[in-house]
């Protein structure tokens, strides 16, 4: 999959959150830039039926605006959901070609994404971030040293807005993904 999408790499994506109203996420994901924008559809702790409501109302948006959905958890349950990918460690199990992206938040995970074949990684996080009160931040430098190892497309995630697009190519990152600094 690797090479089919390197070029057509989303470069800003919403990753979705619990915390976060489904009214901001909708609009969040309606704002996104058509046909370059992606969301990362995690919402772990939600029950079945209200996990597969939303997503099935980002899936619309994305429909329509042309963006990359992807679901986190295995990749069979991305294809009979009718995800453009998942998001996690889980090996493809699907006939059908599907995006496959995993996180990282140091050089370990980064080489267990690059033996998985992920078509892109999410670093975090950057900066410090709300959904991760206390967690310590990569930073600039070591964000950098990660992203410049890595063969696949890169997006900074944590603490991440819009104003920080000008540093990141300098810093060896794609695009970027957020919660936050896109449902607010």
């Amino acid at each position: 999959m690797r090479a089919r999408y390197a070029k057509n790499v989303p470069s800003t994506w919403l990753v979705t959150d619990e915390r976060v109203s489904t009214a901001a996420l909708l609009k969040g994901a309606a704002r996104l830039p058509q046909g370059r924008g992606g969301i990362l559809f995690r919402h772990h702790a939600s029950g079945g039926r209200e996990r597969r409501r939303l997503f099935d109302q980002l899936a619309t948006i994305a429909r329509r605006r042309r963006l990359v959905l992807l679901l986190a958890g295995s990749a069979r349950q991305a294809a009979a959901w009718g995800a453009d990918g998942w998001h996690g460690r889980s090996v493809s199990g699907t006939v059908r070609p599907l995006w496959h992206s995993m996180a990282a938040h140091n050089a370990r995970e980064l080489q267990a994404a690059e033996r998985a074949g992920a078509d892109l990684i999410f670093l975090s996080p950057l900066f410090p971030t709300r959904s991760h009160p206390g967690g310590r931040a990569l930073g600039r430098r070591r964000f950098a040293a990660l992203a410049h190892r890595a063969s696949m497309p890169v997006m900074a995630l944590g603490g991440v807005s819009a104003k920080h697009r000008g540093l990141l190519r300098g810093i060896g990152a794609a695009g970027w993904a957020a919660i936050d600094g896109l449902t607010e």
